[in-house]
């Protein structure tokens, strides 16, 4: 997997963790759900990355 990958990958499941808490804090549901989304979109991502690799050796 490329650094790239990874950090950019990290960078969304981080911003999804502050927008869910974010969203907690101001009792937003909408900013919550984002974030949930954005959070799980950065970790399938880097699953679904790790997993390539893991094939391809």
């Amino acid at each position: 997997m490329s650094i790239g990958r990874t950090i950019r990958n990290t960078a969304q499941a981080m911003k999804g963790k502050f927008t869910h808490r974010a969203g907690e804090a101001t009792r937003n549901r909408r900013m919550q759900r984002e974030g949930r989304t954005d959070q799980m979109s950065g970790n399938l991502k880097q699953s679904t990355q790790k997993a390539k690799d893991a094939f391809r050796r």
